[in-house]
C-alpha cells in the first residue's frame, strides 16, 4: 500500500472526512497538524503550493481537499 501521509487542522470539515473515511476503509495514514506544526506546514505549501486543507500525499500523488473518487483513483 502507499504511505499516505494528511495535512489537516483540527477544524477543517473536509480533514475530518477524509480521516473518517481512511478510518473506516482500514488505510493506514500520517496526520500532521499543520495549525500547530509549521515545519510540516511548510512542506505541505512545498508539496501542494497550497495553504488550505486538507492536502493528502498518496505516495507522491498530491490531492488538494478531500473527494471520495479521487482520492480511491489515487490509490490505485
Amino acid at each position: 500500500m502507499k504511505n499516505i501521509i494528511i495535512y489537516s487542522t483540527p477544524t477543517c470539515h473536509y480533514c475530518k472526512l477524509a480521516k473518517e473515511y481512511m478510518t473506516a476503509n482500514n488505510i493506514p495514514y500520517t496526520e500532521h497538524n499543520v495549525a500547530t506544526d509549521l515545519a510540516k506546514r511548510q512542506e505541505m505549501v512545498d508539496k501542494s503550493g497550497q495553504l488550505g486543507v486538507p492536502v493528502i500525499d498518496i505516495g507522491g500523488t498530491i490531492l488538494v481537499g478531500f473527494e471520495e473518487t479521487e482520492f480511491a483513483e489515487a490509490l490505485k
